[in-house]
């Protein structure tokens, strides 16, 4: 059974497989994401937030997700074509993913289960949902679709202090 995020592998948008040990020592965000989401701008917060942060041992690791309205409709290349192009995303962007249900990544039963939302459900409720991990691997918070990146500084300062 892992133990932490770092014990993990994952697809990338360009099919490399990726071992999440990669980012071992650093805290990290892990955010499910769609292209055609009312949310969809938060890209350019979490983009701000990647090149705040660069310099530090963190990181933003984005993995869309087509559960919710459909809203993730395209293949993997033209996600990640649509994000550099419109929001300049650097952050690493993976493989479109499923979140809930019986073929959810491992890595987001294991977040879910790390940090339960509401009343301890472990459903991801929407596009957006966003996972704080610390440097030790270890899933800290669960933050709602709603909750803009500007407002998760202090969280990510605490666990890098």
């Amino acid at each position: 059974m892992p133990k932490t995020v770092y014990d993990f592998n994952a697809t990338l948008s360009n099919g490399s497989e990726l071992a999440l040990s990669t980012f071992k020592d650093s805290a990290l965000l892990i955010v499910n994401t769609a292209s055609q989401c009312g949310f969809t701008p938060q890209y350019e917060g979490l983009e701000k937030m990647y090149n705040h942060y660069k310099e530090a041992p963190f990181s933003i690791l984005a993995f869309p997700c087509n559960q919710f309205g459909n809203q993730e409709p395209n293949e993997n290349q033209e996600i990640a074509n649509f994000c550099t192009a419109k929001f300049r995303v650097s952050f690493p962007l993976f493989a479109k993913i499923e979140v809930n249900g019986k073929n959810a990544h491992p890595l987001y039963t294991h977040l879910k289960s790390g940090a339960p939302g509401v009343l301890g459900s472990e459903r991801i409720k929407w596009n957006f949902t966003k996972f704080l991990v610390n440097k030790q691997g270890k899933v800290i918070k669960r933050f709602a679709p709603a909750t803009q990146p500007n407002r998760l500084y202090q969280d990510i300062d605490t666990v890098l202090n």
